[in-house]
């Protein structure tokens, strides 16, 4: 990889952390009152193993359940962890996105000082569809149609 190369991805990266640390950061400081540190563990729910890469979102909630504006991303490590501090305290909508794995949602509520949350993300579930199968479809007659008569 160039030079140039390598110092556009660190640039890119920085500006990312650096947005999310912004809409986090403002996202605080509308809150007056106690915080939380999150901490989370995504596995896989059939063997327990860690989900590398997995995106967890983290939405506030207002108190009638709608999510609020705003939010943040963060990204599991080797071993299935990441964490945050400086969540505010009350209901909060984590989301956790990995490819090959089902969405998982829940919402929380964030009363303590300290929460570890353990993900379980399931395969995918079959899929079923409300169209036919073609191979389900009847064939039409290869009969000629009916001729019709002159009047």
């Amino acid at each position: 990889m160039t030079d140039m190369k390598k110092r556009f991805l660190i640039v890119s990266a920085l500006a990312i952390a650096l947005g999310f640390g912004v809409v986090g950061w403002a996202w605080a400081q509308e809150y007056e009152g106690p915080m939380s540190e999150l901490r989370f563990v995504v596995v896989r729910d059939y063997n327990g193993k860690p989900v590398r890469d997995a995106a967890v979102v983290l939405h506030p909630v207002d108190r009638k359940g709608k999510q609020s504006r705003g939010g943040m991303e963060l990204k599991t490590d080797n071993d299935g962890r990441t964490n945050i501090d400086g969540i505010p305290y009350g209901p909060l909508r984590v989301q956790v996105l990995a490819p090959g794995f089902q969405t998982f949602g829940e919402d929380y509520e964030i009363n303590k000082p300290e929460l570890q949350i353990t993900v379980k993300l399931k395969r995918p579930g079959a899929q079923y569809s409300s169209q036919p199968n073609q191979g389900d479809a009847k064939k039409a007659d290869d009969k000629k149609p009916a001729e019709q008569k002159p009047q």
